[in-house]
């Protein structure tokens, strides 16, 4: 039997067990039926990041980015094709930090475009600066 995992609805915030063989093949929320993993970056809330970084065991990538930032709008398409190849390694988030500014303070952002990789409850990485996909990739599968 395999192990579960725990992941977060990024859709109702719902913390989920999800046996580890099942979270590439369309593992749905047992409270609101969301997909759980996406091979697409998925735009999340404050709160909703907070408890993802906190209970998730599948590595969670976030991009804290705002819409005024010119390298920020450069790496969001490049962000999203990361997404895709990542599908089921990794969930890939977005944070936009004008809607919520307290998570630059809570997690000492200082430019943007910065990701994080989380893992088991702890931040395991940080990179600042926009990047391609292939780059946001190897680092993901070399630092998360």
């Amino acid at each position: 039997m395999a192990q579960a995992m725990k992941l977060t609805c990024l859709d109702c915030g719902q913390v989920n067990r999800v046996p580890s063989d099942r979270v590439s093949a369309g593992a749905k929320c047992g409270t609101c039926g969301a997909k759980l993993v996406s091979n697409k970056a998925i735009e999340v809330d404050f709160a909703t990041l907070q408890k993802a970084a906190r209970n998730d065991d599948l590595p969670l990538v976030v991009d804290f980015w705002a819409p005024w930032c010119g390298p920020c709008r450069m790496m969001a398409p490049e962000f999203a094709k990361a997404a895709q190849e990542l599908n089921g390694q990794a969930r890939l988030v977005k944070l936009n930090t004008e809607n919520y500014p307290q998570a630059g303070q809570a997690y000492g952002i200082r430019g943007i475009p910065t990701m994080a990789g989380f893992r088991g409850g702890r931040e395991k990485a940080r990179q600042s600066g926009a990047m391609p996909s292939t780059s946001i990739v190897s680092w993901v599968k070399d630092a998360v």
